[in-house]
């Protein structure tokens, strides 16, 4: 991996290399990667939009996300989990989201298997596996911010093994930065020390 420190934008602020630009990635950058996220809902539009993103770019993702959000009923777990073959059928041919049948299926799987689940059973199994933030170095590069972790590969084996599908070690580790398990902003990132406040 190419080594990349912060950057400071036309605003006078450092981010990370990836959050600078285009518009989409700076606000994403700013005001969502690596904040706390709880709540069955919030945690499975992450999942299932990490699921989506595979081997895409993130750019791809939140460009579709109000597409993504009309078409699986805000990500609703209740209500997507009774979407029915029609729906599968009409998500297939809908063109605000990525038309991957294997995705939208784990979507709509995934939904069913949580809607089982106590409320905050999934918001709880996720969080179990967030490492003690004092124990981590804090990257001062992108070389030094890894692609998985023991903790990612481990979350990834308890959603597999509790029915959640397309959630390897890699996606799991994009879904704890994502959702605050982790702050993986740089040592000189603005963010870091927004979060850290």
């Amino acid at each position: 991996m190419t080594e990349k420190l912060a950057v400071t934008g036309a605003d006078g602020l450092a981010r990370c290399p990836w959050g600078l630009e285009p518009e989409e990635y700076r606000v994403y950058h700013d005001e969502e990667w690596g904040r706390p996220v709880r709540g069955d809902d919030a945690l499975f539009e992450r999942i299932s939009l990490e699921a989506f993103q595979s081997g895409l770019s993130w750019l791809t993702i939140l460009r579709r996300r109000p597409g993504f959000r009309a078409a699986f009923a805000g990500f609703e777990i209740a209500a997507v989990a009774k979407y029915t073959e029609e729906d599968a059928a009409r998500l297939l041919t809908d063109p605000g989201i990525i038309r991957n049948r294997l995705k939208i299926e784990a979507t709509l799987r995934n939904a069913r298997t949580i809607a089982d689940w106590a409320p905050g059973e999934l918001t709880e199994l996720i969080w179990s596996f967030a490492p003690d933030a004092t124990a981590r170095p804090t990257p001062r590069s992108t070389a030094e911010v890894p692609a998985t972790t023991s903790e990612s590969t481990a979350l990834a084996r308890e959603l597999k093994r509790r029915g959640i599908r397309f959630v390897g070690p890699t996606t799991a580790y994009a879904l704890m930065q994502a959702c605050g398990l982790v702050n993986d902003h740089l040592a000189d990132c603005h963010a870091r020390g927004a979060l850290a406040g």
